[in-house]
């Protein structure tokens, strides 16, 4: 059995003292006896006790006193009283001023055992959930806002990785914030004295991307009328982002793989070879092992970077987040437009929380912007927030995807969207639910008929 640490008596009958010395000497590593306050103030003061068995009558001091003065000083130890006095006044007394537990005299060995190892293993349990609590309770995390367990185990990977060399390998949909996920590795670290940059490999021509990493000199190619640095240069001692890697050009590849084994790169038309020293973090929205077998990646440069993997959720798993980025966002820019808005309303708060949110939290953004500036102010209400197709209609198009639908009536979801019947058969069976079963109170949230939410169901069904 695991023994309970050091235990202090305060008890001025030495024939009980040693009564509960030799009942509890099973159970602690070590007891100590104190037959007055001051003593039992001197030893807590040398070295604070891992339990207290307190009697109240001392001659020196009243027990109540000395748990005010342990009370104040936020002592690291549950405290159980024992007193001859069995009224229940002086025990709710006792435990208003922090004493865990209480024991009338006399008592027997099994009930002292049993007092002493509740009090000390749930003051032990307690401080782990107090612990625990303040972490969960860390919602902003070097600007990311986050109270659910999926972000804290992020923002754990984070502080783990931030103070390393390692490349981090940062992965989640379009719009969960990897970029702000790759600022907080470098904020943390010790380069966060030097430049954080990032380039988008999706968004620069494929022509241009070496000379925005490497940089160029005059003359290299059409336009390149003066020399100029590239990313590499610019993030030296600091920390370079490499978003959306996945569209990285194949051809490119093997000279960024050279670039992380050697730390050497050159600038396009040159042929000086420069230093860097700089850290890489990467970031896809696609499946990079996919991507590796379709031959978009290379398998080399694939594994050089996934040294610290993070995963960030979608929006849409992250529970409570929701509402807690929706406040963040409307506080936001109400300050800019000037307004002032009171929150939201339940059935806006329902809403948002069974909303799947294809856009994650970029969606969630651009929608609560959208709010503020087209509303006055007051309380936000379901009926202010778009409709599941207006919200849909929002999402920014990929550049890579196609300017019209396919022919097929049923594609397959890609990017993280979904046919439009399974959105609205999620938004309507969280609706039900959320009316305890009742179709009547899922008709007013979604703001339609009994009759519709019954054809669709229906046509579920069928299909």
């Amino acid at each position: 059995m695991t023994k309970l640490g050091r235990l202090l008596i305060v008890e001025d009958t030495p024939s009980l003292s040693r009564t509960y010395q030799a009942h509890l000497r099973d159970e602690f590593d070590h007891i100590e006896i104190a037959d007055t306050g001051a003593k039992a103030v001197a030893a807590v003061d040398a070295q604070a006790p891992d339990c207290i068995l307190l009697d109240l009558k001392l001659p020196d001091a009243n027990g109540l006193d000395l748990l005010d003065r342990w009370s104040d000083a936020a002592l690291n130890a549950p405290i159980i009283v024992i007193t001859a006095n069995g009224s229940m006044s002086v025990a709710v007394d006792a435990m208003r001023r922090g004493a865990v537990d209480f024991v009338v005299k006399p008592t027997t060995r099994d009930r002292l055992r049993v007092t002493a190892q509740n009090a000390v293993q749930n003051f032990q349990l307690k401080k782990v959930v107090e612990n625990y609590e303040a972490e969960i309770d860390r919602s902003d995390f070097c600007g990311i806002i986050g109270k659910s367990l999926v972000m804290q185990g992020v923002f754990k990977s984070i502080e783990a990785a931030a103070p390393s060399k390692a490349s981090v390998f940062v992965t989640g949909e379009t719009g969960t914030g990897k970029e702000l996920i790759a600022r907080a590795v470098h904020d943390l670290s010790p380069r966060r004295k030097a430049k954080f940059v990032a380039i988008n490999c999706g968004a620069i021509p494929r022509d241009l991307i070496e000379s925005e990493i490497f940089g160029h000199v005059k003359g290299a190619f059409t336009g390149a009328t003066s020399d100029r640095a590239g990313a590499a240069e610019l993030a030296e001692g600091g920390t370079l982002f490499l978003d959306e890697l996945g569209e990285m050009p194949i051809e490119l590849q093997p000279k960024l793989l050279r670039f992380l084994q050697l730390g050497e790169y050159q600038r396009v038309g040159d042929s000086t070879v420069r230093k860097s020293n700089i850290r890489i973090v990467a970031a896809t929205n696609r499946d990079a092992i996919e991507a590796v077998r379709q031959g978009k990646l290379r398998e080399d440069l694939y594994y050089r970077l996934h040294v610290i993997p993070v995963a960030l959720p979608p929006l849409h798993d992250r529970g409570a987040d929701i509402l807690l980025l929706a406040e963040s966002f409307l506080a936001r820019y109400s300050s800019e437009e000037g307004k002032r808005f009171e929150g939201f309303t339940r059935d806006a708060e329902e809403w948002m929380i069974s909303h799947n949110w294809p856009g994650n939290v970029r969606e969630l953004e651009n929608l609560i912007r959208q709010v503020v500036v087209l509303n006055t102010g007051g309380s936000i209400s379901r009926a202010q927030l778009p409709t599941v197709e207006a919200v849909q209609t929002m999402e920014p198009r990929r550049e890579d995807a196609p300017a019209f639908a396919a022919a097929d009536p049923m594609p397959e979801p890609e990017y993280g969207l979904e046919p439009l019947w399974m959105t609205e058969k999620k938004a309507i069976e969280r609706a039900i639910a959320l009316g305890g079963g009742n179709v009547g109170s899922a008709e007013k949230q979604l703001q339609s008929t009994p009759s519709t939410i019954y054809r669709k169901k229906a046509s579920w069904a069928d299909s």
